[in-house]
């Protein structure tokens, strides 16, 4: 599907964001993510879980259930689940046969977030996920945040591309955290297996609106922009501002320095799941940003679900004209086909050779 070739919607194997750690608790909370219900929840113990979000007897949603213990116990005939997703009552019968079970799922808390690995279980590495160091979170004075969770309406290479993009601050975000330098800068890329960096280095140009709406500074500005794309779905932004070099009283400066982080979690084949947090040494900036960033991140939002609804048009097979912008997004995409490449060409049915 769109951008990618038939057949092919999401990598499998790889770390994607359930949920931020501190959404979770007795209470349960349902979500689909790769076209598959789940549900997040902590046992008594306070450790997080995932399992399969349907009762495999008459397809009930286990997220509109209860939890008894540690067990989910489905809300239409009582059929009880334990964390490890292993039937443990079945109250009209004494017998509970051992395939009845439900899905349950590798989780792991690391940072602000809790991860789901969706694919084979016996790849799940934790050294695949994000290093807190190289994001940034876990710096000297360093406050990290959760901010926002929204369900877009909108596949989720929509949302990747949107990030991997950022030339589009100009003119998506021209009131806001976008100037026109953002999309005439030069970019410069780095790639290793697994993740895609890009950096924009803009010097003596007019600050974004946002700094003179936080009370900080209206003049000009040297400015560095960027993203680092940990694939398959999580993005740590960068916005360092500082006064430019000839300014005649704080030459290169400091102003602000902030990251931010994008979560994109695949729901189904036309939908996603977004999680967006801030970290700043500023915690009053970031009070700030709390509420100056969301009708910014609904512009995001805005423009993938207007794509999604253009595709269910158009089809899904329209030609792009390509310009030197997408470059990046485009790398992006190319390294999640090869995921995807190599996770098929693994599960393909070995060809018989004749004797």
């Amino acid at each position: 599907m769109y951008p990618f070739r038939e057949g092919s919607f999401a990598v499998r194997n790889g770390w994607y964001v359930a949920a931020f750690r501190d959404e979770l608790g007795r209470d349960l909370i349902a979500r689909t993510i790769l076209n598959q219900p789940v549900v997040l929840y902590r046992k008594e113990d306070g450790e997080a879980v995932a399992v399969g979000g349907r009762c495999p007897h008459r397809h009930f949603p286990l997220g509109k259930s209860c939890l008894k213990g540690d067990a989910i116990v489905c809300g239409y005939h009582g059929i009880a689940f334990g964390a490890d997703g292993q039937c443990v009552d079945i109250p009209s019968q004494s017998f509970v046969p051992r395939s009845y079970r439900i899905p349950s799922y590798p989780l792991v808390e690391h940072g602000l977030w809790a991860w789901i690995w969706m694919g084979d279980a016996g790849k799940a590495d934790v050294a695949l996920l994000p290093d807190l160091d190289e994001i940034g979170l876990n710096g000297p004075g360093v406050v990290a945040r959760p901010f926002y969770v929204q369900d877009v309406q909108g596949r989720y290479q929509l949302l990747n591309d949107n990030l991997l993009d950022l030339s589009h601050l100009a003119y998506l975000h021209s009131s806001s955290i976008g100037t026109v330098e953002n999309a005439s800068a030069p970019e410069e890329l780095t790639k290793r297996p697994g993740f895609l960096s890009c950096r924009r280095y803009i010097r003596n140009a007019d600050a974004p609106a946002v700094m003179a709406a936080a009370g900080r500074y209206a003049g000009k500005i040297d400015r560095v922009t960027g993203m680092d794309f940990y694939l398959p779905g999580f993005h740590a932004g960068i916005g360092d501002m500082a006064y430019p070099q000839d300014h005649p009283e704080k030459p290169g400066e400091n102003i602000v320095t902030s990251r931010v982080y994008h979560a994109v979690t695949p729901s189904t084949s036309g939908s996603c799941i977004y999680f967006f947090a801030m970290a700043s040494e500023d915690v009053e900036g970031m009070d700030f940003m709390f509420d100056y960033l969301r009708p910014v991140l609904e512009e995001d939002k805005f423009a993938t679900e207007e794509i999604e609804k253009m595709l269910a048009v158009i089809g899904e097979n329209p030609d792009e004209l390509l310009i030197k912008t997408d470059r990046n997004a485009v790398e992006g995409r190319r390294m999640l086909q090869a995921m995807m490449d190599a996770e098929q060409a693994a599960t393909a049915e070995p060809t018989s050779v004749p004797a």
